[in-house]
């Protein structure tokens, strides 16, 4: 389940209308669905489909006040994902420093042998 999960976030991730969603909301706190169209020059309705989409991968939620639907980060989801990005860091940082080992080691054989050599 966290593999789809993950992959619903990048799916909602990947698209630059949906990012600065996201953004308006870390910046700006809790808004109103019209607040949101209102910061984008493309229709209601496409706003509408984003929403969609980032309420889907749980990185919004909203929430109906009255007449009102009024959307905000979802701080659980987006720990997940900063979990997932710093355990992916740390095994690339592994992975970087496995080979940096392995090219001086290398380096280290190549400078021996040329020494040899002369």
């Amino acid at each position: 389940m966290v593999y789809n999960m993950s992959m619903d976030m990048f799916v909602a991730l990947s698209d630059p209308t949906r990012r600065a969603i996201l953004e308006i909301l870390a910046s700006r706190g809790e808004l109103t669905a019209t607040d949101i169209y209102e910061q984008f020059s493309i229709s209601p309705q496409a706003i509408s489909q984003h929403l969609k989409v980032l309420r889907e991968a749980r990185l919004v939620v909203m929430e109906k006040r009255a007449q009102k639907h009024l959307y905000s980060l979802n701080p659980q989801t987006l720990s997940q994902f900063e979990q997932w990005v710093q355990q992916t860091r740390q095994r690339w940082e592994e992975r970087f420093g496995a080979l940096d080992r392995v090219l001086e080691a290398e380096k280290q054989k190549r400078a021996q042998n040329e020494q040899k050599e002369k």
